[in-house]
């Protein structure tokens, strides 16, 4: 579709940047397209903690003048974008969803990644609900554009959930046990966590160093590669289709296919058909150390979060929400020794998954994203048949928190939906450092996907102002 057909906020930034430079849509259209789409979904689903609706216009008017005489602010002249609200921008407090920080002073400055995105012309329309301290994976108060009863996921929750109901054309969101991927699965939007340190965190709120990641949550993969792009001051966006022939994919059992709701398991396994019918090859590539990697990111994100929050905790407890007071203090007791242990099975782990993909010639790696999709938010556990129920975090965490301990970029994007109507992601994991590739992998998926499901098949119905 183009803009002429609807609403200018339910353009991907691609779209939007066709029609920004050939005239048909200005800049304050588009973001007052935006901040439209916000207004009237904000009651339902609190994505935003808050909106800087006058500076994005005037910002916005300052680009059309500049492009009525011919220039334009750079490849992300006139988008409208969210950014999670751990990420300093000058001039807003950056509160980080706690109490603790009800009453911290504004930001003097821009975050590397905010400014990245200024300089690229990104227009900042608000800043979104992130978990507290981005230390879990619910984003109360945030819900979900596909049934506000249920969660979007998290940390970054209210950015996943601005890009699916269009009130932002992208986000920042950060990653440190799958905070940018659970969301993208469980909202229906694209989320790319670059390679481990690719990214400058200053001026990011630390959740644990040794595994935080920035990177942009998108409509598709190509937007998710042109934020990418301007984060990471790359000259050329434009990703190209790769040929389905030419990749070579891998299934990684039993890790990532164990404990799956049903409609994830069908979803995924359908996804998987549909790309070996297109002509991708579909290998079985074992990756032993899966469960291993998992629990070493656990130990080493809670012994980091404890000394992040030690001090704060410590002086006043009711500053901070209860799931975060009970991380620290059973962190506290953690002996050296484990914390230790865990920073050399990392070294183990990256090396055992080299060698999976050499040893098995695959591109990447995909499996679920998550083994649940949005779960309600009064009933925060993953039911499965046959086996008990999870809690959410250990939930939602299990297919994504490896990938941080071995540090390589991944990306997310829709491939189905469930019996409930809700989405399913997929998680397609590179090389560290391939992040072009992997884009490319993934807008090569979603041309197929959308074939199969139809235009518009992931847009949830609160962006179309559908009654929920």
């Amino acid at each position: 579709m183009t803009w002429l057909d609807g609403d200018p906020a339910d353009l991907t930034i691609a779209e939007a940047q066709v029609a920004l430079r050939s005239g048909a849509l200005t800049a304050a259209e588009l973001v007052e397209a935006t901040l439209t789409r916000a207004s009237r979904t904000e009651r339902q689903l609190h994505a935003y903690v808050t909106l800087t609706g006058d500076q994005a216009r005037a910002i916005a008017e300052e680009q059309d003048d500049a492009a009525r005489g011919g220039t334009f602010s750079g490849p992300l002249h006139g988008i409208p974008l969210g950014v999670k609200d751990i990420f300093d921008v000058a001039g807003l407090p950056t509160k980080c969803n706690s109490k603790s920080r009800s009453r911290v002073a504004a930001a003097r400055e821009d975050s590397t990644s905010v400014e990245m995105l200024r300089r690229a012309g990104g227009i900042i329309v608000g800043k979104t609900v992130t978990q507290e301290f981005a230390a879990g994976v619910v984003s109360h108060p945030a819900r979900n554009p596909w049934d506000p009863n249920r969660i979007p996921g998290g940390s970054s929750g209210g950015s996943a959930a601005a890009v699916a109901v269009g009130s932002a054309m992208g986000a920042m969101g950060s990653d440190t046990g799958g905070s940018i991927r659970i969301p993208a699965s469980v909202c229906g939007t694209v989320g790319l966590k670059p390679t481990y340190g690719v990214l400058s965190t200053k001026g990011v709120f630390p959740l644990a160093w040794s595994l935080d990641t920035v990177g942009p949550l998108a409509k598709s993969a190509q937007d998710a590669y042109t934020l990418y792009g301007a984060l990471a001051g790359l000259q050329e966006t434009t990703l190209e289709l790769l040929g389905l022939s030419d990749i070579r994919v891998g299934i990684s059992h039993p890790h990532f296919f164990e404990r799956l709701q049903p409609g994830v398991y069908s979803a995924v396994r359908e996804a998987i058909a549909l790309l070996a019918s297109g002509g991708v090859e579909v290998v079985d590539a074992p990756w032993n150390d899966a469960r291993a990697a998992r629990a070493a990111g656990f130990i080493i994100n809670r012994a980091e979060t404890e000394v992040v929050h030690r001090d704060g905790v410590k002086r006043n407890p009711k500053r901070y929400g209860p799931v975060l007071v009970e991380r620290v203090k059973a962190s506290s007791v953690m002996p050296a020794g484990g914390y230790l242990r865990a920073l050399q099975a990392r070294s183990v782990v990256r090396e055992s998954i080299e060698q999976v993909f050499i040893d098995h010639g695959v591109d990447v790696l995909v499996s679920p994203a998550t083994p649940a999709t949005a779960l309600p938010a009064d009933d925060l556990y993953a039911a499965y048949d046959g086996t008990e129920p999870e809690s959410v975090t250990l939930a939602y965490t299990r297919m994504t928190m490896p990938f941080n301990v071995t540090g390589q970029p991944v990306l997310v994007i829709p491939c189905g939906l469930d019996e409930h109507g809700l989405p399913v992601g997929l998680q397609i994991a590179a090389r560290p450092f391939d992040e072009e590739r992997l884009c490319r992998i993934g807008a090569s998926f979603e041309g197929l996907f959308s074939n199969q499901f139809g235009a518009g098949w992931s847009r949830p119905p609160m962006a179309a102002g559908v009654a929920l």
